[in-house]
């Protein structure tokens, strides 16, 4: 995606324009890494690990759109824009979604489904994710 789809994002309302900080920026990496490296702990429940291994691929996802520029309050639209924000691939975006719509049935419907490969992908996305942000290419500057 181009930065002008951004843009119309946030021309609709559904991003807001904010400069990058640096403080919320490294925060946001070190609360992604420690995460990550939880959720891949064995002795922890299904469940802990779902939960760390979702949060930690959220702020990075959120880490990509805010070192553009972007914020928005809405979780999904920090995955959705991850084709727009760092050049992650659809398969590794589409797990994440997944993840996404699996933790929302979770938080509000109380049901998690014991997916120990939807774990496994997503942790590998979020590792994924973590290395295309950590070089100046991940952006899309088109």
């Amino acid at each position: 995606m181009t930065f002008n789809k951004l843009e119309n994002l946030a021309r609709i309302g559904k991003l807001k324009k904010e400069p990058p900080r640096a403080d919320e920026l490294a925060g946001l990496k070190s609360s992604a890494l420690s995460r990550l490296d939880d959720a891949e702990r064995p002795d922890l429940s299904f469940a802990s690990r779902f939960d760390l291994g979702y949060s930690a691929a959220h702020a990075l996802a959120l880490y990509a759109l805010r070192r553009i520029g972007y914020r928005s309050n809405a979780r999904y639209l920090v995955f959705q824009a991850l084709p727009h924000t760092a050049r992650l691939s659809t398969g590794h975006w589409r797990v994440l979604i997944k993840a996404h719509e699996r933790r929302n049935l979770a938080e509000y419907e109380g049901y998690l489904e014991q997916d120990e490969c939807l774990l496994a992908s997503m942790l590998a996305a979020a590792r994924e994710l973590l290395s295309v942000i950590d070089t100046p290419s991940g952006i899309e500057d088109e």
